[in-house]
């Protein structure tokens, strides 16, 4: 019988940022209800916290240990279907390996973990398991990315000699961690939660998703330079990358936390033999196609003639906006599709099945590793290796 997916959540509580969006994106489509959670570290801040999403106060946990065990002895009409774990880099591995041992299917948010071993493991237990793994890689799931997507695959640019992927932000650019006033920084900055790598762990992964989910390609060598610019940090808050993909193209990929005056200014450009196209994530209901023997056109999300993947992730007509938090949505979205029809024993819509997995989040982790590498090295180029 269909019915709501019941997800557990870990982490992402009071004064959480990226956990309300992760409700707000689970819930946009009626899909998926909140049914306990272990929000935060703190007990006393877990439990008001389950309090003000109005959980049963027998489903607010202290600990993410404690809720999938006793999940998992509840009737299968109770349980939750899936755990979405919000929480810094440091604790995703472990409730997530803890989840699937006890059958439960995961949404994790990138970098998939800690370390790329750790990464490789979840592959073997989703494969052991057959359970499903959602890696929120947000860009992935705007309509005009899927289209972007589709426009390389089907050959309309001919092949593809360059991408060019840039994710400026101008957040970091003040010591902010320091001054006590911006848990994100903290952990963020910070080897033992965040893990190798600052800026290239955090939005650098997601620029490096987003050429090879654009491109279709593998990267397969870099040349990284990493650079700590504010003065007292202990990790990368700058980075420039050149790359080498598994077609013979090259790419260029910069990364930046001290863009003094970004916000979130992710834009890639990809160029083969017949043309070109750009994305920006700050205005990203529209591609611009560049050709070398046409004019320019734009495509905008809700118009005529898009692919399928585009149609099937848009929401409303043309000409209302559709950003972030839709974006994260179709990942929600597709993820329920997949998990209910798993349930079922049918097969959700192909379109459902285009969203981040473990295997992305294979590549990023390796990614991470790779530019850490390359960066302290005397040598031009670095194998990327996984």
């Amino acid at each position: 019988m269909k019915r709501k997916l019941r997800m557990g959540m870990i982490g992402g509580g009071k004064d959480a940022f990226i956990g309300a969006v992760h409700r707000i994106a689970a819930n946009m489509d009626g899909l998926i209800e909140l049914v306990c959670g272990a929000l935060s570290s703190s007990p006393e801040k877990a439990l008001e916290s389950g309090k003000t999403l109005f959980l049963p106060e027998d489903r607010i946990y202290p600990s993410y240990e404690e809720m999938i065990r006793k999940e998992s002895l509840l009737p299968a009409d109770e349980r939750m279907d899936f755990v979405s774990i919000v929480t810094p880099n440091h604790v995703h591995f472990a409730p997530a390996m803890m989840a699937l041992e006890h059958g439960f299917h995961v949404v994790i948010d990138k970098p998939i973990t800690f370390t790329l071993d750790e990464a490789k493991q979840l592959k073997k237990k989703t494969e052991e398991t057959g359970l499903c793994l959602l890696l929120t890689h947000t860009y992935a799931g705007y309509p005009m990315v899927k289209h972007a997507r589709q426009l390389v695959k089907t050959g309309e640019l001919g092949n593809i000699r360059k991408v060019l992927v840039e994710y400026p932000q101008g957040w970091l650019s003040r010591l902010s961690e320091k001054d006590g006033n911006n848990p994100q920084a903290a952990w963020r900055t910070d080897p033992g939660r965040s893990g190798k790598s600052g800026c290239m762990g955090d939005i650098g992964t997601h620029a490096a998703h987003l050429a090879e989910y654009v491109s279709g390609l593998k990267i397969t060598k870099l040349c990284a330079d990493l650079n700590i610019v504010v003065q007292g940090r202990a990790l990368d808050d700058d980075g420039n990358v050149l790359l080498k993909f598994d077609n013979g193209a090259n790419g260029v990929l910069v990364a930046s936390q001290i863009a003094a005056g970004e916000e979130n200014a992710l834009k890639i450009r990809v160029y083969g033999e017949k043309g070109g196209l750009e994305w920006s994530q700050q205005e990203p209901n529209t591609i611009i196609l560049k050709w070398l023997d046409a004019p320019v056109q734009i495509l905008r999300t809700g118009g005529h003639n898009l692919s399928g993947y585009a149609t099937f992730n848009t929401r409303t007509p043309g000409g209302h906006p559709e950003g972030y938090l839709e974006a994260f949505g179709n990942l929600y979205r597709n993820f329920a599709l997949v998990v209910s029809a798993k349930n079922e024993g049918t097969e959700a819509p192909a379109e459902a099945y285009d969203y981040p997995s473990v295997n992305e989040g294979i590549r990023g982790m390796a990614f991470i590793d790779n530019v850490v590498k390359s960066g302290s090295s005397n040598e031009k180029w670095t194998n990327f290796e996984v």
